[in-house]
């Protein structure tokens, strides 16, 4: 049974570069793809690997049906699309690049999504967030103050507060065993 691996954490916890470190160990090795988002925001060079739309573009594909899942946070649209339900049909399991404010929505769409959390202690959030020079500071307080409060209920933790290479060795074994188990 193909599942939906559905990966959420707060803003500046990481989350993107433990998905391009699985990506790059995982490479076609285990029946799983990553969806990537489409995004009412510019690509750059060093974010997530999504696909850039306009807004209105982007109205006109959730008004036609072409999102599985879709959601507005922080001033832009997020959007994964239906074809991750022909790779899921096709034996193949999905990871996506989630929201936590989005994660009971999903849950009741793929109730048999699995849900994982990144987690980072908050100095080495916010160092991260500051570093990564994309919001204003106030920006970053109000992104601060607005943490969703998660219940506990099957949610897998990472903690991602060293390296990169440890978070996301960590994301590597837990989907490992997902796929491997299941």
């Amino acid at each position: 049974m193909s599942r939906l691996i559905y990966i959420v954490g707060a803003s500046g916890v990481g989350k993107d570069t433990l998905l391009q470190y699985a990506r790059r160990h995982i490479n076609g090795s285990l029946p799983l793809l990553f969806a990537h988002r489409y995004i009412t925001r510019a690509a750059v060079e060093e974010g997530e690997n999504h696909i850039a739309l306009s807004r209105e573009e982007f109205l006109l594909r959730r008004e036609k049906g072409l999102f599985a899942l879709d959601w507005e946070s922080h001033g832009f649209h997020y959007g994964i699309g239906k074809e991750i339900e022909i790779w899921m049909g096709n034996g193949l399991h999905v990871i996506v690049n989630g929201s936590r404010g989005y994660l009971a929505t999903a849950q009741q769409r793929y109730p048999d999504m699995i849900p994982i959390i990144v987690e980072a202690d908050p100095d080495i959030i916010l160092r991260r967030l500051e570093n990564r020079g994309r919001e204003k500071a106030e920006d970053i307080d109000s992104r601060f103050k607005r943490q969703p409060l998660l219940k506990d209920e099957g949610l897998i933790r990472i903690s991602n507060n060293g390296l990169p290479e440890e978070g996301g060795n960590s994301l590597v074994d837990v989907i490992h065993s997902l796929i491997t188990v299941r």
